[in-house]
């Protein structure tokens, strides 16, 4: 405060405050995620919130509040304070212009509005068309795949377990390689299938500062399958992996006219695993 007050410029001092008031506010949101959160794993572990209240100099009626007013823990699944949401661009086939996914563009702001209701903020950005994207930042979901940009690939190429990898004849498919099972896309099944399957991760960054939420279907649908979950059963996520590293598979079956998800299931198993 001493140092912005101190400036001369009125629009750098305006500027600078803005900017200090926005990161002080994503603070104390964080911190009131947090402290929910400890409130409720004490209470979990058999401690009563009078208890609780009592150990740290709190009254009963101020532990209930905190547990009310503050944002659901959950929201730590898809980062902390401003969520960057990104999602590729495609060159067109027959103008060949950039263009991006009807399902990536419903699913990102699907994700935007689940951030917001969880006291975060959302930003979108796009993967270039020549697959260049900066993934050395905090809070990033990454809705793309290997085949958009080698960035991506070489970050879900860390995966030890659930790979994509591309059938001998032709289509993408995602291979449990603890089990050896291969999953197709329905689209790519013959007779076809409204269904897809999709791959849903947090992995390390490149730089390995941090992690990087990466997910994307075989084929367009299976995306928006992987938001319908998050967004539905977010709480069940965050219960199951937390902000640890992870990876699952996710199936999709969807409507035909419009590839909305009809229904969402895990096709297996959580694999967590450390930063490296």
């Amino acid at each position: 405060m001493d140092r912005i007050g101190r400036l001369r410029d009125p629009f750098e001092l305006l500027r600078q405050a803005t900017e200090r008031m926005s990161t002080a506010q994503e603070e104390i949101t964080e911190l009131a995620r947090l402290r929910r959160r400890v409130i409720q794993e004490l209470h979990n572990d058999g401690l009563s919130y009078a208890d609780i209240a009592q150990r740290v100099g709190l009254t009963r009626g101020r532990i209930h509040q905190i547990r009310q007013a503050a944002p659901a823990p959950e929201g730590a699944f898809l980062g902390s304070g401003t969520v960057t949401i990104i999602t590729p661009l495609k060159r067109e086939a027959i103008r060949s212009r950039p263009v991006v996914a009807i399902e990536d563009v419903a699913g990102a702001q699907r994700l935007g509005e689940l951030a917001r209701s969880m006291g975060l903020s959302a930003e979108f950005e796009h993967v270039g068309v020549d697959g260049a994207v900066d993934l050395n930042r905090p809070s990033l979901i990454v809705i793309s795949g290997p085949r958009i940009s080698d960035t991506v690939a070489a970050v879900l190429a860390q995966d030890p377990t659930l790979q994509f990898e591309r059938a001998a004849d032709g289509p993408w498919t995602l291979v449990d390689r603890a089990t050896g099972t291969v999953y197709r896309s329905g689209q790519d099944q013959t007779p076809p299938t409204n269904s897809d399957v999709a791959y849903l991760g947090r992995l390390p960054r490149p730089d390995g500062q941090g992690s990087v939420m990466i997910f994307t279907g075989i084929h367009p649908p299976g995306s928006l399958g992987v938001v319908e979950l998050i967004c539905s059963r977010l709480a069940e996520l965050y219960a199951a992996v937390k902000t640890d590293n992870f990876s699952v598979l996710v199936e999709t079956e969807y409507d035909p006219d419009t590839n909305e998800p009809r229904r969402v299931e895990l096709r297996t198993p959580f694999t967590r695993f450390e930063e490296t």
